[in-house]
């Protein structure tokens, strides 16, 4: 889908300045079968890295507290955002009630053999499946992508196709990333999905996100 948001002003912009990686960035022609994904984090990295979402550079959000690390890349959707439409699946299809979305572009994990040493990077993925996250009352839908060619993962089409063993991994790390000593937060996976329900999530969060920032194409033209 063409950033309309973006281009052309953007474009030109992007010659000269560094392209914001959640609003510059496009999710691509392909998706929601093949995604452009901005990777914060890496497998060895022991501190939370998260994008600014005012700046779009990468800060440290906070050090782990605990010796866990994402067993795969990690980072977001460009042009996504969890809002009323995801929210409004989630419920669909969990049967929770007055859930909403937590208003952050959609993150996905990313599954390849190959080591990457840091973050701040593009890469292309194909979504899998993923997980149904909530946080409170919030939807905190979890993609999981295998890289693009990868040699290993390259040829998984569903997240039924993942070792189980992968996918414990990924569930234990995203139920327990954000404790913190002495503090409980209230976070349950609800369920595991497969390729298509990814891509309808993906789907949703892109129209979420048009809702939301359409009215900047305006802003940008009385620039």
């Amino acid at each position: 889908m063409p950033n309309k948001i973006m281009d052309p002003i953007g474009k030109l912009m992007g010659l000269r300045y560094k392209s914001h990686p959640w609003h510059g960035v496009e999710l691509g022609d392909d998706a929601p079968d093949e995604v452009t994904c901005f990777i914060e984090m890496v497998s060895t990295d022991t501190v939370k890295y998260e994008v600014d979402k005012v700046s779009g550079y990468l800060r440290i959000d906070r050090p782990q507290k605990y010796s866990n690390t994402i067993p795969a890349l990690y980072g977001f959707l460009p042009q996504t955002l969890s809002g009323k439409s995801v929210a409004e699946y989630c419920m669909e299809r969990s049967g929770k009630t007055e859930i909403k979305g937590d208003g952050d572009p959609i993150d996905i994990c990313v599954l390849t053999e190959k080591t990457i040493s840091h973050g701040d990077i593009l890469v292309r993925a194909i979504p899998i499946g993923g997980f149904r996250m909530l946080d409170g009352n919030e939807s905190d839908d979890k993609i999981i992508a295998v890289l693009a060619h990868d040699a290993v993962y390259g040829e998984y089409k569903d997240i039924n196709d993942c070792p189980t063993l992968v996918v414990e991994r990924l569930k234990h790390y995203f139920l327990t990333y954000k404790d913190l000593p002495g503090v409980h937060r209230n976070v349950e996976i609800a369920q595991t999905f497969g390729a298509d329900e990814a891509h309808e999530i993906i789907r949703r969060s892109m129209d979420d996100y048009i809702a939301k920032f359409e009215d900047l194409e305006s802003v940008l033209r009385e620039v």
